[in-house]
């Protein structure tokens, strides 16, 4: 009886495993595009560049701490630039407090900001990078305010902030 029941168990076990646990989910090759960016380096070069934080989240698509930014209560005009190779990224007009604890825009500059898939926790999001250099910026989510609904949730180290003239 015991053993039956046993044998039921591990049955639901298996069967109950979701896709985010699969490892052929995240690794579609589909899903992933193949970019040649105008500005490429090796790991050496942008290292001695970047500072450590800049080159870990930037290079190796790390994440920064939430509300660890310096400009993530920056109200000032200007421009957010990428902080590897200076590509402008976003406008301070459209930067908004999300509450999430990372610089929050809901409008990328046209042509500047690259976007791929990432499975990194275990289900499909929207990768942000630097359509120059292919830097790692963040992801964009389908909850911003209008007029585009949409937030892109930023590393504040990926960027520097030029102010207006």
């Amino acid at each position: 009886m015991y053993k039956n029941i046993l044998i039921a168990i591990a049955f639901a076990l298996v069967g109950c495993q979701g896709n985010s646990q699969k490892k052929e989910t995240a690794q579609k090759a589909t899903d992933k595009k193949e970019t040649n960016f105008s500005v490429v380096k090796t790991d050496a070069e942008w290292q001695n560049e970047l500072t450590d934080a800049e080159f870990y989240v930037l290079r190796k698509a790390a994440t920064e701490n939430p509300f660890t930014s310096d400009i993530l209560e920056n109200k000032k005009e200007g421009t957010y630039v990428c902080a590897a190779c200076g590509t402008e990224l976003f406008k301070s007009n459209t930067k908004f407090d999300s509450g999430t604890g990372w610089p929050s825009f809901y409008e990328e500059i046209k042509g500047n900001v690259g976007y791929d898939v990432d499975y990194k926790i275990g289900y499909k999001r929207t990768e942000e990078h630097c359509g120059t250099c292919g830097g790692h910026l963040g992801h964009v989510f389908e909850d911003g305010p209008e007029p585009s609904g949409l937030r892109h949730c930023i590393n504040g180290v990926a960027l520097d902030f030029v102010p207006a003239e």
